[in-house]
């Protein structure tokens, strides 16, 4: 095998490493280094492969030697590459009596990850992470409102990848809550590793006349990093949780619906991280979208450049080549430190039965091999780290963890409270600086939940700590009630979010709760002036001798942002009638296109609320004078004919005909009433 090949491929690896792990090498530098083991693999000689290493490296580090002196410059950066300079060739002997590529050896992690640990990550794992240096990793998420094609854009990302086969699997694959699939919502935020090939524009150096360059497309092999996240707001901070691990977002925008709510509250969230934010319109495949409204919104909320915004439809797949090539090329790569001491951010955790619990995590600094040992910045406690790996798409050992890359570890970690979201974790017996981590999340809703019998308590806790370990966004306090006996007080970020966390307590734990009425937090003031706040009504005392003052109840300062102007559209008024007669209440001006839909939902739904009446009844739906709808009551009838025994069919023939008359007489000067029962519960389900 030829030293050359590997040399001359890797060249420009060699110069974007260099100017990653300092911004302040002059840049020349980077290039001569790069160069200069680029010409020397050129005259080589067969035989001479460890002469060729150590005279390369003692050059390398000749050219470092002289530039610290010229400038002066003490940076340590200076002094570790000399060290990795001088280790390729330390590694020939086992390169050569070996299969793996010569990569692995010229990559900056072989100072990092020994040959043999390599050799045994490529068995185990089967995916060698040293080939993706910092400058090669893209980690983002994609957020959007709800409903606009977040998970079905992880559907054909995953596919474009080859990370999941198409037609194969599940829709919205990365959905994999029970109650994620019922709903048809995320709630959960999830990570999957990707592989892309993306062939890039470089220069590289024409050997044939070493005094130019030349522009060559080299196909490149990324690693990607993707979060799929929740829309609703209950889970916003899913949704932050996800962005400290990113460097960009995808921002998908619904080309029919526009900006909504959470477009915006996402917006602002990655804006304040300091994200790389690339606009997608999304669903432009539909009858009315209109993205050139969209990206004009875009423009006057958020000042996004229209030429910025990238158009598809993740369903039929239109526009999405454009979209990963966007993320390698906007979205910067992770600038951590690869020679520092280990640092990763503990982004989630979920406990299974076999393993423990198993963390996500984001490594910043440094390295991480499976068998060190660990410590946490928050609770000081160590771990042996028994797997490590990526999810692509589900748990892939791979033995190592290098700078910038997102995967998972399983340390033995017994109970859920060791594992703290927002954590750092790091090597024992060093000393880092503890990474931001998040946020706490503000609770807006509190509700008791108590075991729906009393000897179920155990269980209950056991299942709640285990939820809670993988819902971070919960809080968990202990309380008593004389009717119900001892439970749980509970804080969620919203109504949905509670709903949620109890339909997974008895899905996934099998857990039967009482839940009381849910209730907001309220401060109570009284006249010597203490305050109280209240979560739960028991505990507020009537007979506590003190006389109440004022209450307090939290309000939101909210913005509502509404069209600035008008666009053409076609409209038309529905009109729903009984008989004949238009019910106002229920008149709907509504696009053309959705008019028969609508229509037929709301005249069907009519006939089952509405009782039946001495005449026929009938429903229909109108534009106008056309009728796009319609659905009959039957009249009830009366049996005329029973007291006829026998005689002339002339008698019973009358009595039929003088029962039609009486029913169109009944049904010209007749009504029907719409109970007020009927009128709420078909506005609320329209």
């Amino acid at each position: 095998m030829s030293i050359r090949v590997g040399l001359e491929t890797y060249t420009s690896d060699w110069r974007c490493w260099m100017c990653f792990l300092n911004p302040t090498v002059p840049q020349h530098l980077c290039f001569v280094a790069g160069n200069v083991m680029a010409v020397l693999s050129i005259f080589h000689k067969p035989g001479k492969a460890t002469a060729f290493f150590r005279s390369s490296a003692n050059l390398l580090s000749h050219i470092v030697h002289l530039q610290r002196k010229h400038a002066g410059i003490t940076d340590p950066f200076f002094k570790d590459l000399e060290v990795i300079s001088r280790q390729g060739w330390r590694n020939l002997e086992f390169w050569t009596k070996s299969s793996i590529s010569p990569s692995i050896l010229l990559r900056p992690y072989s100072s990092i990850a020994s040959p043999a640990q390599v050799s045994e990550a490529i068995k185990e794992g089967g995916i060698d992470l040293t080939q993706y240096p910092p400058e090669r990793i893209r980690n983002f998420s994609i957020i959007a409102h709800v409903d606009h094609g977040k998970s079905t854009m992880a559907d054909r990302l995953l596919e474009l990848t080859g990370t999941i086969k198409k037609g194969h699997g599940q829709p919205q694959y990365l959905d994999k809550l029970q109650v994620e699939r019922e709903r048809g919502i995320t709630v959960k935020a999830q990570t999957v590793t990707m592989f892309y090939n993306y062939a890039k524009h470089s220069s590289k150096l024409d050997t044939s006349a070493a005094i130019d360059t030349v522009r060559s497309t080299e196909e490149c092999k990324y690693l990607l990093n993707l979060i799929d996240t929740p829309g609703h707001v209950d889970f916003s901070y899913e949704v932050s949780r996800s962005l400290a691990a990113c460097q960009g977002v995808l921002l998908l925008v619904d080309a029919s619906q526009g900006v909504q709510a959470q477009t915006v509250a996402n917006f602002y969230l990655a804006f304040e991280a300091d994200l790389v934010i690339i606009p997608v319109i999304n669903k432009i495949d539909q009858p009315n979208a209109n993205p050139e409204n969209v990206k004009n919104q875009l423009k006057n909320m958020f000042d996004i450049d229209p030429q910025d915004v990238l158009l598809a439809s993740a369903k039929t797949g239109m526009g999405l080549s454009a979209v990963l090539p966007a993320v390698i090329d906007r979205i910067r790569y992770p600038n951590g430190g690869a020679l520092s001491p280990l640092r990763m951010l503990l982004l989630d955790s979920y406990y299974d039965e076999y393993k423990g619990v198993i963390c996500h995590v984001a490594i910043v600094d440094g390295a991480l091999k499976k068998g060190e040992k660990i410590a946490s910045a928050a609770t000081g406690q160590s771990y042996e780290v028994m797997d490590v790996g990526i999810l692509h798409p589900e748990l892939t050992p791979t033995n190592l963890l290098l700078t910038g890359q997102v995967g998972y570890i399983v340390t033995g970690m017994r109970s859920t409270q060791e594992a703290r979201i927002g954590d750092t974790l790091h090597h024992i017996r060093t000393v880092v600086e503890p990474l931001p981590g998040f946020k706490p999340a503000k609770h807006m809703v509190f509700a008791g939940v108590y075991p729906a019998d009393g000897s179920d308590y155990d269980a209950l806790s056991h299942a709640i700590e285990r939820l809670t370990c993988n819902d971070a966004s919960v809080s968990v306090a202990r309380e008593s009630s004389g009717a119900l006996g001892i439970g749980f007080r509970c804080g969620f970020l919203g109504l949905l979010h509670m709903d949620v966390f109890l339909q997974r307590l008895e899905q996934e734990h099998g857990a039967h709760v009482i839940t009381t009425s849910p209730t907001v937090p309220y401060i109570f003031e009284y006249e010597d002036g203490s305050k109280i706040q209240v979560q739960n009504p028991a505990i507020l005392s009537s007979t506590s001798g003190k006389r109440l003052v004022t209450c307090w109840e939290p309000t939101v300062i909210a913005t509502i942002i509404t069209p600035s102007e008008y666009q053409e559209a076609d409209l038309v008024k529905l009109d729903i009638m009984l008989n004949g007669q238009i019910v106002d209440a229920l008149s709907a001006i509504v696009h053309r296109s959705k008019a028969p839909r609508i229509g037929r939902e709301v005249v069907e739904k009519l006939k089952k609320l509405l009782d039946r009446q001495m005449f026929e009844v009938a429903i229909q739906a109108a534009i106008g004078s056309k009728i796009i709808a319609r659905e009959t009551i039957s009249a009830m009838r009366k049996n005329v004919l029973a007291k006829c025994y026998g005689g002339d069919v002339t008698r019973k023939r009358k009595l039929l005909e003088k029962q039609k008359e009486g029913k169109k007489r009944m049904k010209r000067v007749g009504s029907v009433d719409i109970p007020q029962e009927a009128f709420h519960q078909l506005l609320r389900t329209t």
